[in-house]
């Protein structure tokens, strides 16, 4: 999860929008979602995990790549011009959907200003809504978040916002979970009001990062449900260490390997946690005793691997963010959990290198075991970001999202279950046999 913090301080994106972006209704029932990426391209997805890339190519057509590969799929897309909203997408007529979008400002913790909308099916008759709580992107969720039109797209409304620092929204970029369930539980009332009569369940769905916010908003407000893709029930330091001994096992190495491995990751979680005040010399330590072992190029981790190769005058330039984001290092997740009755899915990938699900699927059943209304469901084959991938070389490159992780979130929010969802493996509460 932290991944994706640090690397934003090697790089940025640059929103690239397109009037096509929106919810398609195919002509043989099925729905579609066209959304924006960081350059000029397109991304289509189907509600079945089946997704690509579209770049806009000769007579008006735009021809699609198979996941995030580079791999042509043979699946064409025309679109008419944005006023009449149609589409053809591999051969299948489409238009895209009427649905109702109210754009808004509103209050977050402190009188920040954030900004939102909400998404809502067409018609009048009541829905549940997602309000959607975005994971350590410093993006605008408003721009790349797609559920907000997935959602809606299948029958359940969702809200969705900017976070503070990122996109239109107001005040500072901050990782106090504290003061994000704050502005949290703003949403959801937003959300209500926004909604009036049509707002039936209402709930969060947190990704990443978003597991730690949503289900501490949701013991400030109440709401009916709460949705978690791959997120963790362990603390950020605790989840780099987890990262660093789930990829050496990948590597085939043993536990006497990993226990070397975690002093470099406790080393640099002390650099962090610290505020860039500690730990530089155990790190220099234990570079100088492991660098020349076989195992040292495999230790990754959560944010490991990209501050390794660093010296600490680098470290300490390029850390500095980390000392005005307030990073909850040490947050105790069982804490909330543990006095937590609202029902909660849990979506978990079972090969999550960034935010391995051991640890945290062993704490979630120890919840269920004392009746509290969790749901897991572990995806095989399935990563951060719940996306199925294949292997160029030594990386992975994502190809799907997992078979039923969509159809599972939509059903949950709705409080219905109609399994098998893919190949996930459920456990349901001990007390309940149905969200």
């Amino acid at each position: 999860m932290l991944t994706t913090l640090l690397a934003a301080l090697l790089a940025s994106a640059t929103p690239a929008m397109n009037c096509h972006v929106g919810g398609y209704q195919l002509s043989d029932g099925s729905t579609l979602d066209i959304a924006p990426t960081d350059s000029d391209a397109l991304r289509w997805r189907r509600i079945d995990g089946s997704t690509g890339k579209l770049v806009h190519g000769a007579n008006d057509t735009w021809t699609s790549t198979f996941g995030w590969t580079d791999r042509p799929d043979g699946k064409d897309v025309r679109f008419d011009d944005c006023a009449k909203g149609g589409i053809t997408f591999d051969g299948i007529k489409g238009q895209r959907m009427p649905l109702q979008v109210q754009d808004v400002t509103f209050t977050g913790d402190g009188g920040t200003k954030l900004v939102g909308r909400l998404i809502l099916p067409p018609g009048k008759a009541k829905v549940p809504i997602v309000v959607l709580v975005h994971g350590a992107e410093h993006d605008s969720a408003r721009l790349f978040d797609f559920m907000q039109r997935q959602f809606p797209e299948e029958g359940v409304g969702a809200f969705v916002y900017d976070k503070r620092g990122t996109g239109d929204s107001g005040g500072s970029y901050t990782q106090d979970y504290s003061l994000l369930a704050n502005d949290a539980v703003a949403a959801v009332a937003e959300a209500r009001k926004l909604a009036g009569t049509r707002a039936g369940r209402v709930g969060y769905r947190g990704g990443s990062q978003g597991g730690w916010v949503a289900p501490l908003a949701a013991t400030r407000t109440k709401v009916d449900f709460i949705i978690i893709g791959y997120g963790l029930a362990i603390s950020p330091l605790e989840e780099d260490r987890e990262a660093v001994a789930f990829y050496l096992k990948l590597k085939g190495y043993d536990q006497s390997v990993i226990d070397k491995a975690w002093q470099l990751s406790d080393a640099i979680g002390l650099i962090l946690s610290s505020n860039l005040t500690q730990g530089f010399d155990q790190l220099e330590a234990a570079k100088a005793k492991y660098s020349k072992e076989p195992w040292y190029k495999d230790v990754r981790g959560d944010f490991t691997y990209m501050v390794l190769p660093m010296s600490s005058d680098q470290i300490r330039e390029k850390g500095k963010p980390f000392t005005t984001w307030n990073v909850q290092w040490h947050y105790d997740s069982m804490a909330v959990l543990e006095k937590l009755h609202t029902p909660q899915l849990w979506e978990l990938g079972e090969d999550d290198i960034d935010a391995p699900s051991g640890e945290t699927l062993r704490r979630l059943t120890s919840l269920q075991a004392k009746g509290l209304p969790v749901t897991t469901a572990l995806f095989p084959h399935a990563e951060h970001g719940m996306t199925e991938y294949e292997m160029k070389g030594d990386e992975r490159v994502s190809t799907r999202y997992a078979a039923g992780y969509m159809p599972m979130s939509i059903d949950f929010a709705k409080g219905i279950w109609h399994p098998p969802y893919g190949a996930s493996k459920v456990v349901l509460p001990e007390k309940a046999a149905t969200p």
